[in-house]
């Protein structure tokens, strides 16, 4: 295949990014806009030697699966619903079918245990206007009226879009008034290149129980000129309980800034999932679908397995929203945090809600949940703490080898792991079989409907030592790993610079693959002598090498 060639090809599969995934003789062409099912027309408009990138052209036959009529008319420059002309039921079924594959292929988990472990994939009835949170970045168009919406995939060009079909309907009411103020007041909005104007973003939070609304600016400045009038005209709208803005005055693509600063009523709104009530705030981590994420807390609680005996510990637990649903049913229940904001946040839900068997602890679970094993030893004359149930949510990089192994020291009898990213998640069970764990349950919740994003929940429980024996297995007798041989570093590499406008280096990539499991040659990654210190990948170019072995499904 060579650029500017015409290929016509069916789409097998749905990649990382939600481009559709067809092969001609083993060549792989990415799609953008094409479904599961699709007989397609494409124009390769980037061919590397084992795939390429190529734009669709024309629909020679549709998928039995596409939408006729997308809901959401910009779903196709917008980059956030990557797969909205893909009918929802088999949205399911490719979630499902993703979680099922990465077990196998990268946990290494054997089929008939995957097979007999997975549950029917928890979906939505109405899988749209779900999210309690946006974030709208504020600019301006060629005629330089400001505009609010959403980036186009993979660019910082923003499409002007104030009703987005996943979010709340009172969106865009809401920044109707803000670009109707900046206007009338002539405050101007962020130009990122150069690095001046105003208004970066608009945050909105929405209580789907309580009906509370928080609006956040986000500014690069110290303050929003006649902050006054916008307050008094958002404050008009039903439900309004928190204005804001937030200040972040650095270059950068974080959004928030660090501090808040209150313009009218209170610098947080309330919400409920279950019976428990929780505080958020501007800066909290709060799951953004609802529904789901009491569906998701129902599968959690059911694999825990809580008969009012246990003692639990809740690792990564922000603001304590498993923890305080745990709390319920459990003995006592141990949550530990690494943001101090969340940890007070935490502390407060607790006491909103008056649960008292539920403490909070600030730190890495690695170093806290050692530290108290060592107290409760001196306390109880040398005796070991055991915990019977763990339970983990970690952010989309998984757990660290150290908190893994933290894990198995503490000996729990069940270990719940909720997951954002089926990838990692098997790099992680991966571990945990290896320490005398076995998958006993697997359940796929649709967190992200019309994403390619899904939460999964799965429960290993510690085998008994006469049912499991260990076999020793020397690396030299491997040969090159099925992920290794997906793509080269130059052609990593190459993907990276072209979707991120980043350089990553050859040590950088095998550092990630490392962390992700994936098996090096002896001696690649070592230091060309022994004092020398080898440079860290950071955090940015970590996603970005993640995202490139996601595309070309090394994980």
């Amino acid at each position: 295949m060579r650029k500017n060639d015409i290929a016509t090809v069916r789409i097998e599969d749905i990649g990382s990014n939600g481009e559709g995934i067809g092969k001609i003789e083993g060549y792989a062409l990415f799609i953008k806009d094409a479904v599961i099912g699709d007989v397609v027309e494409a124009k390769i408009m980037k061919a590397k030697k084992n795939y390429a990138y190529a734009k669709l052209v024309n629909i020679v036959t549709p998928s039995e699966f596409r939408v006729k009529k997308p809901v959401c008319p910009m779903a196709r420059s917008c980059g956030g619903c990557q797969i909205q002309e893909m009918e929802y039921g088999r949205q399911l079924s490719f979630k499902e079918d993703k979680v099922r594959e990465k077990l196998i292929r990268i946990g290494g988990i054997p089929e008939e245990i995957v097979s007999k472990a997975m549950e029917p994939i928890v979906g939505m009835e109405n899988p749209f206007a779900y999210r309690n949170k946006a974030q709208f970045p504020v600019g301006t168009d060629r005629d330089g009226r400001i505009v609010a919406g959403f980036y186009a995939g993979r660019t910082h060009s923003i499409i002007p879009n104030t009703r987005c079909a996943l979010g709340v309907e009172v969106n865009e009411r809401i920044l109707r008034c803000v670009i109707d103020f900046m206007e009338e007041f002539r405050i101007s909005a962020y130009h990122e290149e150069e690095h001046r104007g105003l208004v970066r973003h608009v945050l909105i939070r929405y209580g789907f129980r309580t009906r509370e609304i928080m609006v956040c600016l986000v500014i690069n400045g110290n303050g929003i000129p006649h902050g006054e009038v916008l307050a008094e005209r958002l404050s008009g709208i039903e439900g309004m309980t928190s204005i804001t803005y937030s200040v972040n005055r650095e270059r950068t693509n974080v959004i928030m800034g660090n501090e808040i600063r209150l313009l009218w009523g209170q610098t947080y709104i309330t919400d409920v999932i279950g019976d428990v009530k929780y505080q958020i705030s501007p800066l909290s981590f709060y799951q953004v679908n609802p529904v789901q994420t009491e569906k998701l807390y129902g599968v959690a609680m059911e694999y825990a397995q809580l008969t009012g005996e246990e003692t639990v510990w809740d690792l990564y637990c922000g603001i304590g929203t498993i923890s305080l649903f745990l709390a319920k049913k459990a003995k006592q229940v141990y949550g530990v945090e690494i943001v101090p904001q969340a940890v007070l946040d935490a502390r407060m839900n607790a006491k909103i809600n008056g649960i008292g068997n539920v403490e909070f602890f600030e730190g890495k679970a690695e170093k806290v949940l050692p530290e108290f094993g060592k107290k409760y030893e001196e306390e109880h004359e040398g005796r070991k703490y055991y915990a019977d149930v763990v339970v983990v949510d970690p952010p989309r990089k998984g757990c660290d080898e150290g908190l893994l192994r933290t894990i198995v020291e503490m000996g729990a009898k069940r270990v719940v792991y909720v997951s954002c990213d089926p990838a990692t998640l098997s790099r992680d069970l991966k571990y945990l079989r290896g320490e005398g764990y076995e998958v006993e349950r697997v359940r796929a919740v649709d967190q992200f409907p019309q994403t390619v994003h899904v939460e999964t929940v799965c429960l290993l429980s510690k085998l008994h030592a006469d049912q499991h024996i260990e076999v020793e297995l020397q690396m030299d007798e491997l040969d090159l790993t099925a992920a290794e041989s997906k793509a080269t570093y130059e052609e990593i590499k190459d993907y990276v610079l072209e979707h991120t406008g980043l350089k990553v280096s050859s040590l950088y990539i095998a550092q990630v693959k490392e962390k992700c499991g994936i098996i090096e040659r002896a001696n690649y990654n070592l230091p060309k002598s022994e004092n020398s210190r080898q440079p860290k990948c950071p955090l940015e170019k970590e996603m970005a090498i993640r995202e490139a072995l996601e595309h070309f499904r090394m994980i």
